[in-house]
């Protein structure tokens, strides 16, 4: 079954959780095979699954590809659902994260055509600032980000989840889940204090 993430106008933006409930009804009837049942629950959730994927692995074919084996496994594992063990959102959230993580230890060999562009930080920041693409810089920053860092940074400002959802999600505990906001927003906050620097270094010399 083909699965496409719609695109928005900011492909970042995270779409509003659907209703627990719903989802529960939706998987009741897709555990008796229940194709268009199947196919609901999916555009309920394909934004928010493919959103979260391309901010963790900013690729948009890899996210695609990560969302296309998340809603397969749904569909095959059919049936195993159990109602009210678990959100099927919080599910759906740790499935795409550990996708993406093991894409992410991967080696990669990348075609020089789809290469990023060198990051030159000065130029860089300072056509950030004059196409007023701020965000650039930011998710610039952000990628430098140890993975289990940046994703609980992405977890709980672009999705708006509280500590105890992004420790369900990660598999891990509150505490863990506060060390890795703490210590992301550190390094975080490093990295842009360095690109600002440069940034000044930029105008003094022009």
């Amino acid at each position: 079954m083909a699965v496409s993430a719609q695109r928005s106008t900011n492909e970042f933006a995270a779409a509003p959780t659907p209703p627990a409930d719903q989802d529960d009804l939706l998987l009741g009837r897709i555990a008796h095979d229940d194709e268009r049942a199947f196919r609901t629950l999916v555009e309920r959730h394909v934004d928010r699954a493919y959103g979260l994927a391309l901010r963790i692995l900013r690729n948009a074919t890899d996210a695609e590809d990560v969302v296309q084996d998340t809603m397969l496994k749904v569909w095959t594992q059919r049936g195993n659902w159990q109602p009210g063990r678990a959100r099927f959102s919080t599910w759906l959230y740790r499935v795409v994260t550990n996708r993406c993580l093991d894409i992410c230890r991967k080696p990669r060999t990348t075609d020089i055509d789809d290469a990023p562009e060198p990051m030159d930080e000065a130029l860089d920041a300072l056509s950030a600032i004059h196409a007023g693409e701020v965000n650039l810089l930011l998710e610039r920053a952000m990628g430098r980000l140890p993975n289990q860092q940046r994703i609980a940074l992405i977890l709980s400002y672009n999705d708006d989840l509280s500590n105890p959802e992004i420790a369900e999600i990660m598999q891990t505990t509150v505490m863990a889940v506060e060390s890795l906001l703490k210590r992301g927003r550190q390094q975080l906050r490093t990295i842009l204090m360095g690109v600002e620097a440069e940034i000044r270094e930029t105008f003094t010399k022009a």
